[in-house]
């Protein structure tokens, strides 16, 4: 189901980033980012994605599919820039709560009269490998935040990250975030955790 507002924010430029709509032509810049972080990116997953054998065309079939739920409106994703557009830092994800995987994972409120489908969007969001050392990932964060805030029609919404992604759940933790919700998906071995 599409988002209950149809046309995203086109970009976001600071001075440490660029988000813009992900394309298929950035398969190689994604891809880069993608390898240097598979090690976290598979406990952010909590699956064997990316493999070792993933390739550039495996990744750009990925991002067609990317860019036309984007285009649809169905669910948007973000490439992470540097100023300069020529590195990949990341990507960001915003999903209607009722996006399929989320239909079919148990959903446990904290608050036992809290309800998740009073959520608009679950985002979604890592930083490559290299870019954790200088904390672009709290300034992503932070960004985000406000972004969503002044720039997205959206009421409510929640950051989801896996918890044996202990780097981005401490990184969450550390802000005034609170822990709303439990996500358990079918077949992966651990929960994700929903911080609004």
């Amino acid at each position: 189901m599409p988002f209950p507002r149809r046309s995203a924010p086109s970009s976001l430029v600071t001075e440490a980033f660029v988000l813009r709509p992900i394309r298929a032509e950035d398969a190689e810049q994604d891809y880069a980012a993608v390898m240097e972080s598979k090690e976290y990116l598979r406990r952010w997953e909590q699956t064997s994605w990316p493999e070792d054998d993933f390739t550039v065309a495996a990744n750009r079939a990925d991002l067609i599919r990317l860019e036309q739920r984007h285009r649809d409106g169905v669910a948007y994703t973000y490439t992470v820039l540097d100023p300069t557009q020529a590195t990949c830092l990341g990507c960001v994800y915003l999903l209607p709560h009722d996006a399929t995987f989320l239909t079919k994972a148990t959903i446990t409120p904290v608050a036992a009269d809290d309800r998740w489908e009073e959520v608009d969007a679950a985002i979604y969001f890592w930083v490559r490998a290299s870019a954790l050392a200088n904390q672009t990932d709290r300034v992503l964060l932070d960004t985000l935040r406000r972004w969503l805030a002044e720039d997205w029609d959206l009421d409510r919404y929640v950051f989801v990250t896996s918890e044996q992604f202990t780097q981005q759940v401490a990184l969450i933790e550390s802000t005034d975030l609170q822990l709303r919700f439990h996500i358990r998906e079918p077949d992966k071995p651990g929960r994700y955790l929903a911080y609004e």
